[in-house]
């Protein structure tokens, strides 16, 4: 099987890297995590801190037995799939054996493309860039919203309408606009106490 034919079937994948850190954001954050970065975005965030991820053409394409491999050479067995836009790939195969190996698997995703692959935990965070897909509403655990923009309050509403009850409501100010934001961020959680702040800790941390 050739590459292309590989990545298209999910057994091999780009990444664009993989460490073992913190997760600095939502519902997990100051947990220790394996985050496994794949290359290839089609939703183009004019904010995004990551835009080098958006060409998968750019990163080494790895088989999911070599990216699980590298994943057990540490302590952690948190593994946290992020791009990029990681559900441009089927998952299914990587989260399969993740699984077979142990690892608890979560997933950073904007929806955008149909949901694919086993997660004990879908954070999902809508872009007004690309819809996201119907079938990310149903599976996610978690709902976090940047806050870029005045109007992404309404954003988030909409969004927090259509996903299942005991979804996590998270709002976050993006990092640029956080002195911007933020004051107007809690007071709209005080005033919506449905919703709670997340915060980048490991920016604030200084953690990679």
């Amino acid at each position: 099987m050739d590459k292309k034919t590989a990545v298209a079937a999910g057994t091999m994948l780009p990444v664009m890297e993989a460490f073992y850190t913190i997760q600095g954001e939502g519902t997990f954050s100051g947990h220790p995590a394996y985050f496994i970065r794949l290359g290839g975005c089609d939703v183009g965030c004019v904010w995004c801190d990551v835009k080098e991820s958006w060409q998968s053409e750019k990163w080494p394409v790895l088989t999911v037995g070599e990216i699980v491999a590298a994943a057990k050479a540490y302590p952690g067995r948190k593994v946290v799939i992020t791009g990029g836009e990681p559900l441009m790939y089927d998952l299914d195969p990587l989260t399969a054996l993740l699984k077979l190996e142990g690892f608890v698997t979560h997933i950073e995703t904007s929806g955008a493309h149909p949901f694919s692959g086993d997660f004990d935990w879908v954070c999902f965070s809508p872009k007004k860039f690309k819809a996201p897909h119907p079938s990310i509403y149903a599976v996610a655990d978690e709902l976090k919203v940047v806050v870029f923009h005045k109007s992404d309050f309404e954003f988030a509403e909409k969004h927090a309408s259509m996903v299942v009850e005991g979804c996590k409501l998270l709002l976050q100010p993006e990092w640029s606009k956080a002195n911007v934001f933020t004051n107007e961020i809690i007071e709209y959680v005080k005033s919506h106490p449905n919703w709670n702040i997340s915060l980048q800790t490991h920016k604030f941390m200084d953690i990679p």
